[in-house]
């Protein structure tokens, strides 16, 4: 009965063993960031493109960024009379993998297409709001500035 106690000891010591290691390697590479930022104020949309870069440079890209823009906001993201300001830094966001996307039910009650925004939007067919709790419901962490 001896070698078999010592079996099982040896059996829960590797299984342990393999269980460290295992939790080690999930703490040296941080799981991946999914945050949805939610803007519908069209005073802030300059603050929420700001904190959008922050969050990119905080987690070094270790992170997926959906935007989801309605309401008033949304008129900021016209192509046409755009500053070059917003215009640039809302490109660049956009390359770094931010996925912008603009409200259908918005879109339609302003008369815009998304061929009337900057490049890079998709439409949230079913609203912006419908959107956000879609992502999550994905495991994205909603934030609203």
């Amino acid at each position: 009965m001896r070698r078999r106690d010592m079996f099982r000891a040896v059996l829960a010591g590797t299984g342990t063993v393999f269980g460290l290691r295992a939790a080690q390697t999930a703490s040296a590479e941080p799981a991946r960031l999914k945050v949805a930022y939610h803007l519908s104020d069209l005073e802030k949309v300059n603050f929420v493109l700001g904190n959008i870069k922050n969050h990119y440079e905080g987690t070094g890209g270790n992170v997926d960024i959906a935007l989801v823009v309605h309401g008033p906001a949304l008129a900021a993201f016209r192509s046409k009379g755009i500053s070059a300001a917003v215009s640039g830094r809302f490109a660049g966001l956009v390359q770094q993998g931010l996925e912008p996307q603009a409200c259908a039910n918005t879109m339609q009650g302003m008369d815009i297409s998304l061929a009337d925004l900057l490049d890079g939007f998709h439409a949230a067919d079913k609203g912006g709001v419908v959107k956000l709790a879609e992502l999550q419901s994905q495991g994205y962490a909603y934030l609203r500035p």
